[in-house]
């Protein structure tokens, strides 16, 4: 099912529910800084007795409540974001969404890396769960991490909860992820392309095992399909979501006997790296090869055509996260295991119609 979490409510003394109260509200009813009044909901002791009965004062006023954490808990330990690697569009954003909702609910994140091709049975799979469980965690969120059974166990023994966002596969039923409509989306951008007259449309996605490229897969089959298009496998390739495996399946895909008119890339870096095979090639975007990207970094608008892909609200899936992690610390069950945000073709230069 798809769960978007808005904006939380109160409910006031005539049983009416009301917008909940912003930090930006209650620093002005108290007459400091929103900073001064984030340190008082973590009880740091950096704060004058005055300064802290002012802002104690202005909390009652707005019976303000954190969202998913009661005031009463004025120290609540740092949760942790624990990511596949922190370079890039992709971790940065979804690191800003999740920091600006931590910040807004009053609670410590601690933002690190474990890189990709840790296995359970080498040190680096384990240095994040290690570092998790001994910092004594509220809560992890994961992002883009597949963590082993082992690592599972270790939490859950040390009653840490964790979301995921982005599975790699299938989590097991009580750990909740957070991710988008990846098939929607995928079958949205080709769709695009069809509905530009491109018939020979090649899709080059990320690791068969993983659980979005499938379901991306899976959306770009289902549109050609609908348009009564036979499956060429010669025009499926899988890449790794980075620059240069993208230059590397485009360059291949240049070379078939009839390559493709239009390519469905499933990653903007992927995308980018189209396009410098595509100009080795002497093939100019869209006039001779149109391209969807997915993703929409900021690297989408800074290439030259810009261009179109679908967006995932990035921000927004951090922030989701932090706010189901923090519901799961309050004890409440979740309403799903899966969370998915939707998301929206945006439409550039890098495609045109097909004569």
């Amino acid at each position: 099912m798809t769960k978007i979490i808005g904006r939380a409510e109160s409910r006031s003394v005539t049983g009416i529910r009301t917008p909940r109260p912003t930090l930006a509200q209650i620093a002005e009813t108290a007459g400091v800084s929103i900073s001064t009044v984030s340190k008082v909901l973590n009880g740091r002791d950096d704060v004058s007795t005055d300064t802290r009965a002012k802002v104690d004062s202005a909390l009652r006023q707005h019976q303000y409540t954190r969202r998913g954490v009661s005031l009463s808990a004025s120290a609540v330990r740092a949760l942790d974001l624990v990511m596949s690697g922190l370079d890039g569009s992709w971790p940065a954003s979804v690191a800003s969404g999740l920091e600006a909702a931590a910040y807004e609910a009053g609670v410590h994140v601690v933002i690190s890396a474990a890189r990709s091709g840790a296995s359970a049975n080498n040190r680096g799979a384990q240095d994040w769960v290690d570092r998790v469980v001994e910092r004594g965690s509220a809560g992890v969120v994961l992002g883009l991490i597949e963590p082993t059974p082992h690592q599972l166990t270790r939490l859950r023994q040390a009653r840490i909860p964790i979301v995921v966002i982005d599975p790699l596969s299938d989590p097991p039923p009580d750990v909740v992820s957070v991710g988008t409509t990846n098939w929607a989306g995928a079958y949205e951008a080709t769709t695009h392309l069809l509905d530009r007259g491109h018939r020979r449309i090649a899709l080059v996605t990320g690791p068969p095992h993983h659980l979005y490229a499938r379901a991306r897969t899976a959306g770009y089959r289902s549109a050609m399909s609908a348009a009564g298009i036979d499956g060429d496998p010669a025009m499926i390739r899988y890449g790794t979501y980075d620059r240069a495996s993208g230059a590397e399946q485009v360059r291949a895909l240049c070379e078939l006997p009839e390559p493709p008119t239009a390519l469905f890339i499933c990653s903007d870096h992927m995308a980018i790296g189209g396009y410098e095979a595509l100009a080795a090639a002497g093939l100019r975007v869209p006039e001779d090869v149109s391209v969807v990207g997915f993703d929409d970094l900021p690297e989408a608008r800074w290439v030259s055509p810009a261009l179109t892909t679908v967006r995932q609200p990035l921000k927004d899936m951090g922030g989701s996260a932090l706010r189901t992690l923090l519901r799961l610390m309050n004890g409440d069950e979740p309403e799903s295991p899966r969370v998915e945000l939707a998301t929206t073709l945006v439409v550039r230069d890098s495609t045109a119609h097909r004569d």
